[in-house]
């Protein structure tokens, strides 16, 4: 683990176990140009998101790519979220260009051309997968978040993602056991992290909905600068602060309307007053209508 600008840089101890047995087996230069690949596509986020002002806490690298923790999850837009996720594998790309190029014109030895520009469309393809913590499931909860509220983007961002990771587990059990070929051990060993990492995210959601109501008041400070037209959100007395908070949408901002009892009128409030009383550690399971008297 190493501190460098400002980013704690780590490998994960499945990336260690694997060097360790590609040192043992004679493998070490294929693996440590995997790791190059690997630190080159993760460096793409890294570059994205410093461009977008982000703060990069922790990169940790993993054999198929990394995951990067960055301060404003959940409170930067969907946009920059997605641009952030591409650039990881656009380096891939490029890369995987220049290893056929110089295969080609006969620079590199071309069974070594091969290996490094496979190893890399490997990387960016498997990264482009809709799971989370993968790019491709970073860019499933973007699109989402247009289109439902963001608590339930991060519900079906992991539940999508949980069932393909047992799939991905299933597809490394299953030939073992129908066909006696053996167990596919690089896919059981990703499945299983996948599959566990989801698990934990899916366990975390609550603070993580927190998180994102923590950078609200970005969203309210953009708006009223431009003018921006509000969502109304037309709610119940009964309805709890916490069931209105997560009708929330990433990009829009929102104006609470209570409808009083028999259609007599409509009261209303801004969203800060919903975010404020979830985050003021009072109970955000009582009913709206407190905010309301």
């Amino acid at each position: 683990m190493i501190k460098w600008r400002g980013i704690i840089w780590s490998v994960h101890p499945l990336f260690v176990i694997l060097m360790i047995g590609a040192v043992i087996t004679g493998y070490f230069l294929e693996l440590f140009t995997l790791f190059i690949i690997v630190l080159v596509h993760e460096l793409g986020h890294v570059a994205a998101a410093r461009y977008f002002g982000w703060t990069v806490r922790e990169v940790k690298l993993l054999p198929f790519g990394g995951v990067a923790e960055v301060e404003e999850a959940g409170g930067v837009p969907a946009k920059e979220e997605a641009l952030v996720a591409l650039a990881g594998p656009l380096q891939n790309l490029w890369l995987g260009l220049l290893a056929w190029g110089l295969g080609a014109l006969g620079l590199w030895d071309e069974q070594w051309s091969e290996y490094v520009w496979r190893a890399n469309a490997m990387i960016g393809l498997f990264n482009l997968l809709p799971v989370y913590p993968l790019d491709g499931g970073k860019l499933m909860q973007a699109a989402l978040s247009y289109m439902v509220t963001y608590y339930r983007a991060m519900l079906w961002t992991m539940r999508v993602s949980m069932l393909l990771s047992l799939l991905i587990v299933m597809a490394a059990v299953i030939p073992a056991v129908l066909y006696s070929t053996g167990i596919q051990l690089n896919f059981l060993i990703i499945g299983c992290f996948l599959l566990a990492s989801n698990w934990s995210y899916y366990r975390n959601i609550p603070y993580l909905f927190f998180r994102f109501l923590i950078y609200r008041e970005r969203v309210a400070e953009k708006a009223i600068k431009s003018g921006e037209s509000a969502r109304a959100i037309i709610v119940g007395s009964k309805q709890t602060i916490m069931s209105v908070a997560r009708l929330l949408k990433r990009e829009k901002y929102h104006l609470i309307y209570l409808m009083e009892p028999g259609g007599a009128g409509m009261k209303m409030i801004p969203e800060q007053e919903i975010v404020r009383d979830c985050l003021s550690g009072r109970n955000p399971y009582r009913a709206v209508e407190e905010l309301f008297s």
